[in-house]
């Protein structure tokens, strides 16, 4: 099992000068002491107009920032919005072919649709719209990082003519690809496509257990990739403070945890949003303990998912052994979230990966050759499966500039 670290950016209101840069500081201070730990992955995300809860819109940025801090760390997209109304796949081929280059090849390209209101309705997308636009943004995306030339397309969401996109990326034939995941079936969805599934969702162990067992039996019988790739891999992602004692652990990290989910399902489920007025961490405040019981009751969240790696090393070494025998390929960790604070952050990614990570790590690269021959076999069966019919290359298509069209010099430049 491989482990990552998941950055949303929280910022919770009252807001003062110098908040943002703080946060964004001392986030990349972060990143660079995880390189440093061994941490195998950071996962960035995208999210648009979610005050509070994410101010992380410019990913790429933030992911080229961290390349030139790190040096093996795995630097995720967690994720691209991909649906052409929020990034248009030459853009996302572009951006993710140049963080490959800059990083050395380290990049994980993980693509969503989004559900929230704020950002479907922000951009003009129909939620009844977004999984056929994801598709197609997503494939155009990859097959403009591969072809040379791209052939074009004229879809629904996507109408573009033969191009030549540059730069290429370093991974052949391109990073690995992922799908954001929150229910079962977009697990389901992402074996199917061939990608790794980002089960971004609090999962307790037993769900955890059913979803990779789903998955990794649809990989083996009925992927037809979207890329030119697999693969094959579930992450969760859970909460962590990890520290020498219970009592510590909960102080400094309970409550942060429980505003990001707070705050994540006011934006998704429960909230009535009025921009740059709402105060997400004054409604959690005054909810208190009532939230904990809706999580459970009205969201089906398990205590266990709920509290995840918030504990002693030897509480959180259980924990990740029950994921491990589930089946989990990678955890992922959120500790920056609500006013956890910095300094107890960068102590816990510390303790954890001295007292904790090492054994699983260990056996993580022994069964690493056997992986690695089931997932060639795999991607055979995989690519056998699949007839795109992708637009063949014309020879004779030029792009031809103003004065070849027979315009005259004056004004051209």
């Amino acid at each position: 099992m491989r482990f990552g670290l998941f950055y949303e950016h929280n910022l919770p209101r009252p807001w003062q000068q110098g908040d943002e840069q703080r946060l964004f500081t001392e986030i990349l201070d972060q990143v660079e002491l995880a390189d440093r730990l061994g941490y195998g992955y950071v996962w960035q995300v995208e999210h648009h107009f979610l005050e509070e809860y994410s101010h992380s819109s410019a990913p790429e940025v933030l992911l080229g920032a961290y390349s030139q801090r790190t040096r093996d760390i795995r630097l995720g997209h967690g994720i691209i919005q991909t649906p052409p109304q929020y990034n248009h796949p030459a853009r996302v081929a572009e951006r993710v072919a140049t963080l490959d280059l800059v990083s050395g090849g380290r990049v994980e390209f993980g693509t969503g649709e989004s559900s929230s209101v704020a950002e479907l309705g922000g951009f003009g997308l129909d939620r009844s719209d977004k999984r056929e636009a994801w598709r197609e943004g997503t494939r155009a995306a990859v097959r403009l990082m591969v072809e040379e030339p791209f052939t074009g397309i004229d879809g629904r969401f996507v109408k573009m003519p033969p191009r030549n996109c540059v730069p290429k990326p370093v991974q052949k034939p391109h990073p690995p690809l992922w799908l954001a995941c929150s229910q079962r079936e977009t697990i389901h969805l992402a074996a199917q496509s061939g990608m790794g599934a980002l089960a971004f969702a609090f999962v307790s162990v037993s769900e955890a257990e059913q979803w990779v067992s789903d998955y990794y039996r649809t990989i083996a019988k009925e992927c037809v990739p979207i890329g030119e790739a697999i693969n094959p891999s579930v992450a969760i992602v859970t909460p962590l403070m990890c520290c020498p004692s219970e009592e510590e652990a909960k102080a400094k990290g309970e409550q942060g945890a429980h505003f990001f989910a707070y705050a994540l399902a006011w934006y998704y489920a429960f909230g009535s949003h009025a921009p740059g007025r709402s105060e997400i961490w004054k409604r959690y405040l005054e909810t208190g303990d009532a939230f904990v019981s809706f999580r459970e009751q009205m969201m089906g969240q398990a205590p266990d998912a709920i509290r995840g790696c918030i504990g002693t090393p030897d509480q959180i070494r259980e924990v990740l052994r029950a994921y491990e025998e589930a089946g989990v390929d990678q955890v992922i960790f959120f500790s920056q979230c609500g006013h956890n604070r910095h300094e107890d952050i960068c102590e816990s990614y510390d303790l954890l990966a001295r007292e904790v990570l090492p054994e699983f790590m260990d056996r993580d690269a022994a069964a690493e050759p056997d992986r690695a021959r089931r997932v060639a076999a795999w991607n055979a069966d995989a690519l056998e499966r699949r007839s795109l019919a992708e637009p063949e290359p014309d020879p004779d298509y030029t792009i031809d500039a103003p004065m070849v069209q027979g315009a005259t010099g004056a004004g051209l430049f």
